[in-house]
């Protein structure tokens, strides 16, 4: 995302451009994963293979985008892939990565507590089952296997204790009872150090008649979790041929095929809580005795569900109550993905004179993907397998004209006209088993309980026509003034209001050509620009439909959508404003490029809530306006520059402020003050609130006294009644990165650090987490120099800081021995709101590249690179325990929520380039 979220409720990625070809991006990521739950299946422009990346340029403002169409709003990502050089060359590049976990990234448990939430149970002390294991007739102290929280006894080795292993027939520990103690391998030891690999080959060629390239690339991704992986296999052609001097045809191809298994699961899942993601069991409800690897080794003897989360021991029902064993997560209730991809275009160049060039293509992207999910017979909840098939096509026809003359010897003219067709089609299928699973194990729709349900179907096409034209004027290489222009013409808005037009002009002023005499100045430019752009509607919203439910018997039934339709939408529209300046100095040694934007994006296009008893949910209206102004400074220096030795070094800083400056009028013609854009777990949500940013997080929060908390007279904290109160904001106030870079003779090595201020993040994690007694935060000595879960009569307890209702400070001791203490039950969402900041050290890298003096002695060998390159290598700083503070739960407009998070991984990568 580039310079803020500009729509609210339509995407705010940047347009990948590869060779002149715009590639798809959309998530097919399910509604419910953007909330919590379900699986991340990634970005498709992830499809791109960085050893085929020659250049990458980003165009962040309006008017550098506006000839892309309506998707250049957000910014164009271009990519250039790399071509042949002069003579027939190949290249063969091979990359070994191994990865480990970042530690500071996972939750540190506490020690000195077991499984349980309390004192709730019926042995003596109240911890503990208690009932006859071994049949002697006495009853036994047996571990709360029904419970996922670390609130129990104290341990002691001393105490021996019927664990969830005694009642495993296959367990060394069946019919034991076993010291009660701390696992000796918590949940990290579920994680592995994976070692990942990409291989590849390229063969090229240029010569006077044209050039060709030629290549193939094998990655393989081991993931953090077992049975996680994701393998691609990529092959380019592509290929120009000068038939005359004047003439010039080409095409390219590229072919991805992309195989997914295992992916992790994101947020929470409600009732299959595991189903995709064992995060939200190790973070937020575990018991710290059970040993992870006495899981593994159960799982691998029985091939089963053996849990440690056993419904009633007692009763002979070892079925899993809450949470499966994470082992049968990865190995039965995982998912496969697979996708084949083609990009490619066919391309004409005439230029009939030195000054003028036609050029002609038509782009294609398309893929095909099968998404499947399975959840296996004896998991918690119902089984099933699903389904998704999704198909999508984008072809573009273009046909421009460019010129490039002088006028004269101080003018010189630039302009382009053209022509842009763009024509796209989407379609996926859903379906899914109904009721449960037959046979277990086997995934297909077929083994289904219960009669399937029809599947669900989407099909989609629209198109967009466009017309554009260009020109820059330049004098003398130091005025120059440009200007461009495009119509669209979109299927997805209502005729009356299809058709939309945007412009933008801008200027630039090279001042150093007039100060020639000032030798340390060496370049100096002064650039403005203002730019519009229109955006049209998501599809099939201007007209109501009606969806084909499941027949009744054999009678079929429709129904018409929730959503009401609107046939007088308009595009939604940007209008963007930039100034900046550049300078160099001391012979290019130092730099600066300083940007100023302001940017407003309006009658956006939203689905707004209306009264149920309209018999809709949601009406689409163009209403709302958000702002978006920021600053963007770059400095560049070479402080060493040698014959052998240079030091070179970069600083980026940006701010971006990001305002909802109007939403929408209610049928009774009230302004609206808030748009919720998603809510979660804990009743917290994201909201677009006037007046605020796009990006609120709202939720419950402390009453407040003089601010000062407010502290009931039982001593627990007065919580607002509702979750509407403003709790944090999840933009960063601003970010920047610092890259070094060494070279000397032919050894290289470079650094970034990332730096990210302010913003916020609501961790459920920590609000589970701490409620079921995991983290150290609930095990310590209080005020009174004891442990504060023993219990009041003996020392325990806490007093919550703040004071009572008449302004007197707290002194009302409260227990901190059951889950009722610390995290969400008596808290609210305020107090896991997070700071987002960070400091990383993102990446290092350290090349040797062969002198020429050795390279000629290795035959038809033409060059070696050796590199070591480590990527998110350190977390420096940080205020979100246990987690990094870039882990989000999803895609998106929804940022800054944490459910089951996944750990960071740092890794090191070894690289060998070759070139013959």
């Amino acid at each position: 995302m580039l310079r803020g979220y500009k729509s609210i409720y339509n995407g705010n990625q940047a347009l990948f451009v590869i060779d002149g070809v715009p590639v798809d991006n959309t998530s097919v990521n399910s509604a419910n994963q953007m909330s919590g739950g379900g699986y991340d299946y990634g970005s498709p422009a992830s499809d791109i293979n960085p050893d085929d990346i020659e250049s990458i340029t980003v165009l962040k403002g309006a008017g550098a985008t506006a000839l892309y169409g309506s998707r250049g709003g957000n910014g164009v990502i271009l990519v250039t892939t790399k071509k042949g050089k002069k003579g027939l060359g190949i290249t063969v590049n091979s990359t070994e990565t191994w990865s480990q976990m970042d530690k500071s990234t996972f939750p540190k448990y506490q020690n000195q507590y077991g499984a349980g939430y309390g004192q709730f149970y019926n042995d003596p002390s109240g911890y503990f089952f208690y009932f006859d294991v071994n049949g002697d007739g006495k009853p036994d102290l047996v571990t709360p296997t029904t419970e996922d929280a670390s609130f129990g006894a104290k341990f002691d080795p001393s105490l021996m204790v019927y664990q969830w292993d005694a009642f495993d027939k296959t367990s060394p520990n069946f019919g034991k009872a076993t010291p009660w103690v701390a696992a000796k391998n918590g949940p990290a030891t579920f994680f592995r150090s994976p070692i990942s690999t990409n291989e590849s080959i390229l063969i090229t060629n240029n010569t006077d008649q044209g050039d060709f390239k030629l290549g193939y690339t094998n990655s393989v991704d081991r993931g953090i979790i077992p049975n996680s992986s994701i393998t691609k296999n990529q092959i380019e052609f592509g290929a120009d041929h000068n038939i005359t001097s004047k003439l010039t045809v080409g095409a390219h191809m590229n072919y991805f095929r992309t195989d997914g298994i295992g992916r992790g699961g994101t947020g929470y899942d409600g009732t299959n809580s595991d189903n995709r993601n064992v995060l939200t069991n190790f973070r937020e409800w575990w018991e710290t005795n059970v040993d992870v690897r006495e899981l593994k080794q159960a799982y691998q003897r029985n091939q089963a569900n053996t849990t440690w989360n056993m419904a009633d021991p007692q009763d002979g029902d070892y079925s899993a109550i809450f949470w499966n064993n994470p082992y049968w997560v990865t190995e039965h209730n995982y998912e496969t993905d697979a996708r084949n991809r083609y990009i490619g275009d066919v391309h004409a160049s005439y230029k009939p004179t030195n000054w003028l060039t036609f050029t002609g293509s038509v782009s294609l992207d398309t893929y095909s993907e099968l998404d499947e999910e399975r959840y296996d017979v004896t998991s918690i909840g119902v089984p099933y397998y699903s389904r998704f098939n999704n198909d999508y096509a984008e072809t573009n026809y273009n046909l421009l004209a460019n010129v490039d003359k002088n006028l004269g010897h101080d003018f010189n003219l630039k302009a382009l006209l053209g022509t842009n067709i763009r024509r796209d089609y989407f379609n996926n299928i859903y379906a899914s088993t109904n009721g449960g699973l037959i046979v277990p194990g086997v995934y297909s729709l077929s083994n289904s309980l219960v009669t399937p349900l029809a599947p669900t179907e989407n099909d989609q096409f629209w198109e967009v026509n466009g017309l554009f034209a260009g020109a820059t004027l330049s004098w003398k290489n130091m005025i120059t003034l440009d200007g461009t222009i495009r119509r669209d013409q979109s299927s997805t808005l209502p005729k009356a209001n299809n058709t939309y037009y945007y412009p933008s002009v801008s200027a630039g002023f090279v001042f150093s050509q007039l100060l020639k005499d000032w030798t340390w100045l060496s370049y100096a430019k002064l650039r403005a620009s203002y730019a519009e752009v229109g955006n049209d509607a998501p599809v099939y919203q201007t007209l109501d439909t009606y969806n084909i439910n499941s027949p009744f018997g054999s009678a079929p039934q429709t129904a018409l959508s929730n959503v009401k339709k609107n046939n007088e939408l308009r595009p939604e529209r940007t209008r963007s404003s930039e100034i900046g300046l550049e300078l160099s100095f001391l012979d290019n040694r130092l730099g600066f490029d300083g940007t100023y934007y302001n940017g407003l994006t309006f009658d956006e296009i939203l689905p707004v809530n209306v009264s149920s008893a309209t018999g809709y949910t949601n009406e689409y209206l163009n209403a709302g306006s958000v702002r978006n102004k920021g600053v963007e400074i770059s400095l560049l220096g070479t402080p060493v520059r040698t014959q052998n030795f240079s030091w070179n070094i970069r600083v980026n800083w940006s701010r971006n402020v990001n305002k909802v400056e109007s939403l929408y009028t209610d049928g009774s013609g009230n302004e609206a003050k808030n748009l919720e854009l998603g809510s979660f777990q804990n009743g917290e949500s994201i909201n677009a609130p006037l007046g605020g940013s796009l990006g609120t997080i709202e939720g419950s929060d402390y009453t407040y006294l003089n601010g000062q908390k407010v502290v009931q007279a039982n001593g627990q904290y007065q919580l607002t009644a509702t979750n509407n109160h403003v709790i944090g904001n999840t933009n960063p106030d601003w970010i920047g990165g610092v890259n070094n870079e060494f070279r000397y003779k032919n050894f290289s090595f470079s650094f970034l650090i990332d730096v990210r201020k302010g913003g916020s993040v609501f961790s459920q994690d920590m609000a589970y987490g701490l409620a079921t007694g995991l983290y150290p935060e609930t095990v310590y000595n209080n005020d009174l120099g004891n442990p504060v879960r023993n219990s009041l009569a003996d020392g325990g307890g806490f007093i919550r800081p703040g004071v009572t209702a008449n302004g007197q400070p707290n002194t009302k001791r409260i227990a901190a021995d059951n889950y009722t203490a610390f995290g969400y039950v008596y808290l609210p969402d305020r107090a896991f709101i997070y700071d987002a900041s960070f400091v990383k050290l993102r990446e290092a890298l350290i090349g040797y590249t062969l002198p020429q003096s050795v390279v000629s002695k290795l035959g038809p060998v033409k060059g070696v690179t050796l590199q070591v390159i480590g990527h998110n290598l350190w977390i420096i700083y940080k205020n979100l325990p246990y987690s990094d503070p870039e882990e989000s739960l999803s895609a998106g407009n929804l940022q800054g929520i944490q459910e089951g998070a996944y750990p960071a991984v740092r890794s090191i990568s070894f690289n060998l380039k070759a070139t013959f």
